[in-house]
């Protein structure tokens, strides 16, 4: 295609993107339509499949017409480049594993028995008491890292102090909770 074809064909889709003139995008679709489709059948597609994916980048270009900027490009280049991320889409759906039902990650959690749920609440209980016991800073040490989930190095940094400080605080910090819970004489 020749410069001025391609600078025609970039005034047509800037056209179409201002007015949405249906004769100006069949013009369009006259002339890339059968490039698209030639296009997805070079990259091993049915011609069923590439008419389909044909169909879906023209359509894609009608309702993005806006979107092209001709001092970044050609409307040939816009257009395949959406021709392209219409097949790699396309790709990716029939690629991604079918959802199963019985997947154990959709499957709910059994409700605790009410025995059980007045355990846990009652172990979570003598557990904040007994962090409330523990000196402010080691406390606090205890809750960065297993409730904010920050590495020790990340405390470290954040309390300005030596990575060795803060593992020898939390493990003086474990030793009281335990001592604490009657787990440790």
């Amino acid at each position: 295609m020749q410069d001025s074809a391609a600078e025609d064909f970039g005034r047509v889709l800037v056209h179409v993107a201002a007015t949405r003139d249906v004769a100006s995008f069949e013009v369009l679709f006259r002339f890339y339509g059968p490039r698209i489709r030639s296009y997805m059948m070079r990259r091993a597609t049915d011609a069923s499949l590439a008419e389909e994916l044909m169909q879906e980048t023209m359509m894609t270009v009608w309702r993005k017409a806006d979107q092209f900027d001709p001092a970044r490009g050609t409307a040939a280049g816009w257009i395949f480049t959406i021709a392209r991320n219409v097949r790699v889409d396309h790709i990716r759906k029939a690629n991604r594993p079918a959802f199963d039902p019985t997947d154990p990650a959709f499957i709910p959690d059994e409700p605790l028995s009410p025995d059980a749920g007045f355990e846990a609440d009652e172990s979570a209980e003598r557990l904040r008491n007994a962090l409330g016991d523990l000196p402010d800073d080691q406390a606090e040490l205890l809750r960065m890292s297993f409730f904010e989930e920050i590495p020790h190095s990340g405390i470290a940094e954040r309390l300005g102090l030596p990575l060795g400080t803060v593992k020898s605080r939390i493990r003086s910090a474990f030793t009281k909770l335990r001592q604490s819970l009657g787990e440790v004489s």
